[in-house]
């Protein structure tokens, strides 16, 4: 039997491409998820896994799909051999049911580790030249600088508690006293 896996990294992706190619490859039962791949804890994964028979095949529409790491990929391979199964990439053209496919897998298994450790790499240099100027990634803080100033000074006065500043800023109080106490170390 032939088992397709759909898997996108955010809730606002869509499968459906990869479905489609799934069905049209004659996939007959296929699990889709929504969680990232470098991720371990795909339940819809697993649930295939579980599910794999000896003579059954399971297909992706592109190797990232069933993961981004080669250590990973590796470990999904021996599950799959260990349940009799094959693997089949749609995009790469693998074929695990011949032993050059199988070779072709770890080949293009070690240049998708590689790509990620590149993007990773690029990213984390990008991070610090927008550092270098003055640019701060992360969430905005919810509390503009006045709102901050006018806590301190409300609650260092003994005017308000920090609970009742978190709800009169409607902010949470832990917010509060990671603002107190950032204010006492500075």
């Amino acid at each position: 039997m032939l088992i397709g896996y759909a898997r996108v990294s955010t809730k606002d992706q869509d499968t459906a491409a990869q479905i489609a190619a799934l069905e049209n490859s004659g996939c007959e039962l296929i699990f889709q998820e929504k969680a990232s791949g470098g991720r371990w804890d795909r339940p819809e994964l697993h649930r295939l896994l579980g599910q794999l028979r000896n003579g059954d095949i399971l297909v992706v529409w592109k190797l990232d799909r069933l993961s981004r790491s080669l250590k990973d990929l590796l470990t999904l391979m021996d599950k799959i051999d260990r349940a009799g199964a094959g693997f089949c990439s749609l995009t790469e053209v693998i074929d695990t049911t011949s032993p050059g496919g199988r070779m072709m897998m770890q080949i293009v298994g070690t240049f998708a580790e590689f790509e990620r450790a590149m993007l990773r790499e690029r990213t984390q240099r990008g991070l610090d030249a927008a550092r270098k100027q003055g640019r701060v990634g992360g969430r905005r803080p919810k509390l503009k600088t006045h709102q901050q100033q006018e806590i301190v000074h409300l609650v260092n006065s003994g005017q308000k508690t920090a609970a009742d500043a978190a709800r009169l800023f409607n902010g949470h109080p832990a917010t509060v006293s990671r603002l107190l106490k950032r204010k006492r170390a500075s």
